[in-house]
């Protein structure tokens, strides 16, 4: 009992943690560039994540695994991490976040399609009310209004793309990577190809050099070591860890996330904001119950 409190500890800590990236990330981003200092917090996440986890040699892992589920992590990262640092403020970077919680309703919108099992009626509406809430928080202190959406996100259509095509993509690679991954991790693996990819676009870019003042460097290595810790906990966790307790937790990310990047960014948010937030965990937390599996619940071994 006593070890399963640790590893449920351990995974709450993950939680945490996770929940800190949006604010971190575009910490950085506003000091070393959006490209560079993503293409920074990778780098030091992967020397972070080699230390604590190692790689295991590639010959072991399953080529579709690498390939496809590799393809889909990194390419995730990158739509998240240039969202945020391109977003046109740090308002606009914390909308990027909730966007990106569209994921858990994804991810069980996916399931279903992949699946032959019925399905609850309600988890439609559920899925609705996640869109939503993304849409409420999207459109200002005005509420949804179709020009408003409009008008908002003409002012930076390509950090909403990203954020909105990201939550896709990590929905499909949380419903096939297990299948793929042979009961393999490898998220060292990835993060080193997030931050090659990343270094390679920031060279092509026309980026300024960066500038690595003490504050940047400290803000670097914090989220870093933050982002990469909340994997290696995570891994931790999902060993002996109380998964029914972690799952529900889990998917309160979206209100911890926008909680600790307001404090980070040093930002308030308007009550509509918080609104559509709620309306976003709400949504997940329904898909989840509805399709959860009985009598043991599971959870993603990997997510952000």
């Amino acid at each position: 009992m006593i070890n399963t409190h640790k590893f449920t500890l351990a995974g709450c800590l993950a939680i945490l943690l996770w929940s800190t990236i949006v604010g971190l990330i575009r910490n950085v981003a506003e000091q070393l560039g959006p490209i560079g200092g993503a293409a920074m917090i990778y780098t030091v996440s992967s020397v972070f994540l080699l230390i604590v986890l190692g790689a295991p040699k590639l010959k072991r892992f399953p080529p579709r695994y690498l390939l496809i589920g590799g393809g889909l992590f990194i390419s995730y990262e990158i739509c998240l991490s240039l969202a945020l640092g391109m977003a046109n403020d740090r308002t606009q970077a914390v909308e990027m976040g909730v966007i990106n919680y569209l994921w858990p309703s994804l991810t069980v919108l996916l399931a279903v399609f992949i699946s032959d099992k019925p399905v609850n009626k309600l988890l439609y509406p559920a899925i609705a009310l996640s869109f939503f809430g993304v849409a409420w928080t999207v459109g200002g202190d005005d509420g949804i209004s179709i020009s408003q959406l409009s008008s908002n996100i003409a002012t930076n259509p390509a950090s909403y793309s990203m954020a909105f095509f990201g939550a896709f993509i990590w929905a499909l690679y949380c419903n096939i990577t297990k299948t793929l991954a042979n009961g393999m991790n490898g998220i060292t693996w990835f993060f080193i190809g997030t931050a090659m990819v990343l270094w390679i676009k920031y060279l092509i870019s026309n980026e300024p050099t960066m500038v690595f003042t003490t504050e940047a460097t400290f803000d670097l290595l914090l989220a870093g070591i933050v982002m990469g810790s909340g994997y290696a906990l995570w891994n931790i966790g999902i060993i002996g860890g109380n998964m029914v307790f972690l799952a529900t937790l889990s998917y309160f990310t979206p209100i911890l996330s926008t909680f600790f990047s307001a404090m980070i960014l040093d930002i308030e948010l308007t009550a509509k904001f918080w609104e559509g937030v709620v309306m976003v965990t709400i949504a997940s937390l329904i898909c989840w119950w509805l399709t959860r599996e009985k009598p043991v619940a599971k959870t993603l071994s990997e997510s952000n």
